[in-house]
Order: structure tokens, then C-alpha cells, then sequence
């Protein structure tokens, strides 16, 4: 099955200046980096981009400047979720002005629906935009688990046409490959489990570690979809000691502190209740870059 947006998105982090604010050139330029190094698509305002913290303005116009960055050859989905029902219907339909492809839609964080309040908040989304929507299951972030069965109901809707499962749990993901209608799509959301799946039949993954191993994560994709599954498992167990330094403190501070040292971001700034790496934390980064063959010296 073609993958209705690439193989490999990276949920772009979003770059801030000394002063704390969006630094939308910065944020082109990291869009036009990652596109050229291994990215099919790029995420922006997810989980990775600090979209709890950014206000709806901002996030329009990282949409918009994306967007503009990459053009029409690299995907964009705009990150649009959120716990209220009613200003991600309103945040979805403006990110619609702003040319993006599809959106990803978080399961409501903090306040816990019930399996039958994902679906109608969900269906509601839906059927307020034309847009493609992608599911976003994280329950390690929002403390709820969409299960397979709510997925399932939820693929029947026309233009709901993927989910990114991070929810770990690799019998919930084949359940909704088993039983997903024609054209249904699963992305992996979890980088620890990026291979296996794919074994199970998603199309792509949606990654954090994509910031700075992009190439070998584009290459463990095309050689696991041409048959070569020996070196699709090489490549994939030789980047989990970078997704364990990627995950070593609370995302993205080690994401934007790799992008930093490796010189594809211009600094590290996160906002609060985030804050900076510290000098252990960054010991691990760097080390990680070091043994990967990123850093020398």
C-alpha cells in the first residue's frame, strides 16, 4: 500500500529565539533541512513542537511558513489537537487556509473521555473540515488508550485516513491492521518499535530520532519494503541507542539540544514548564551523537 504521506515524517520540533519567541525563518530552514534528509513529511505543532505551550496564532503561522518552506513535494500535517472539542474544530479549520495536507488529532489529554467521547469528538472534527485527518494515539502523553475497536469505528469515516499509534502496544496495532477498511493506513509513533511495525503492516512511522538520523531511517524503509528485511533490522537496532538519548529528558529538550550541537539549530531554547538540558543530560546527547558517527572530536 502507497502511503498517503511518505514513509518517514519527522514531528518537527518548533525553534525559538533568545527572546522566547517562534523563530519562523529558523523554523524554514529546519523544514528545508529535514526535508532533504530523509523526511517525506513533516508534523508541525505535535507533541515534539510544543504545542501545549504555543498560542493558536503562532501555530498558524508555523503552518503557514512551513508550508511555504518545503512546497508541495513534502507533506505537512498541522497538529491541531487538543483536550476542547470545539477549538480544535476552530484551529483545524483555519489551518486549512494555510494550504497544509492533512491534520494529526490527538486523543484529548487531561480530561480522559470515555471510548465513546473520542468517537464523537473525533466524528466532529471530521465532518468540520475537508481536510484529511490522522488519528494520534499517545496515552503515555494524555492518560487514555484509544483501543483498537474505537480506531476501527472511527476508520469508516471517510476522510479519517491513518492514526499514529504510540501507544506501544503491538497487539492493539495488528488488530487495527487486521480488521482496518481499504485504504486505512497505520504510521508507528514510537521510534523503539519503528520496524516491527512496519513487520506488522503499517506504512511509515512518524519520528522524533528523523531530526538527526533521517537518512538511515529513509533507508531502513526502502530496504524493508524491497525485501531486504536483514538490513531494514540492522539499521533500525543501530538507531535505538540514539532514540534513547532522544528520550534521555523530557521531549523535545534533547531533540533541540542535538539539532544544536550538530549546527541545524541555532539554539536549544525550549519554553517552560520545559526547561534546558543540563550538563549531564547534554553529556548524554553528546556522547550518543559521538558513537553514532554525527559529532568527532
Amino acid at each position: 500500500m502507497e502511503p498517503i504521506f511518505g514513509r518517514v515524517l519527522t514531528a518537527m520540533v518548533t525553534p525559538f529565539d533568545g527572546a522566547g519567541n517562534v523563530d519562523y525563518e529558523e523554523a524554514k530552514r529546519l523544514a528545508r533541512w529535514l526535508a532533504a534528509h530523509g523526511s517525506d513529511g513533516l508534523v508541525v505543532t505535535g507533541t515534539t513542537g510544543e504545542s501545549a505551550t504555543l498560542t493558536r496564532d503562532e501555530k498558524l503561522l508555523m503552518y503557514a511558513a512551513v508550508r511555504e518552506a518545503v512546497g508541495p513535494e513534502t507533506k505537512v500535517l498541522a497538529g491541531t489537537g487538543s483536550y476542547d472539542t470545539a477549538e480544535t474544530v476552530l484551529l483545524s479549520l483555519e489551518a486549512e487556509e494555510t494550504g497544509v495536507d492533512g491534520l494529526l488529532v490527538v486523543t484529548p489529554y487531561y480530561n480522559k473521555p470515555s471510548q465513546e467521547g473520542l468517537f464523537y469528538h473525533y466524528k466532529t472534527i471530521a465532518e468540520a473540515t475537508t481536510l484529511p485527518v490522522v488519528l494520534y494515539n499517545v496515552p503515555g502523553r494524555t492518560h487514555v488508550n484509544m483501543e483498537a475497536a474505537t480506531t476501527l469505528r472511527l476508520a469508516q469515516i471517510e476522510n479519517i485516513v491513518a492514526i499514529k499509534e504510540a501507544s506501544g502496544l503491538l497487539a492493539q496495532v495488528g488488530e487495527i491492521i487486521l480488521d482496518a477498511p481499504e485504504g486505512f493506513q497505520l504510521y508507528g509513533g514510537a521510534d523503539e518499535v519503528n520496524l516491527p511495525i512496519l513487520a506488522l503492516g503499517g506504512v511509515g512511522n512518524i519520528s522524533v530520532i528523523a531530526h538527526v538520523v533521517g537518512p538511515d531511517l529513509a533507508q531502513m524503509h526502502q530496504a524493508f519494503f524491497s525485501g531486504d528485511v536483514a538490513t531494514a533490522r540492522a539499521l533500525h537496532l543501530a538507531t535505538l541507542p540514539m532514540t534513547r538519548a532522544m528520550f534521555s529528558a523530557p521531549s523535545p529538550v534533547p531533540t533541540k539540544t542535538a539539532l544544536a550541537m550538530l549546527d541545524v539549530l541555532s539554539g536549544c531554547r525550549v519554553r517552560l514548564p520545559l526547561v534546558d538540558a543540563s550538563e549531564k543530560e547534554r553529556a548524554v546527547i553528546h556522547t550518543a551523537l559521538k558513537e553514532y558517527g554525527l559529532l568527532h572530536g
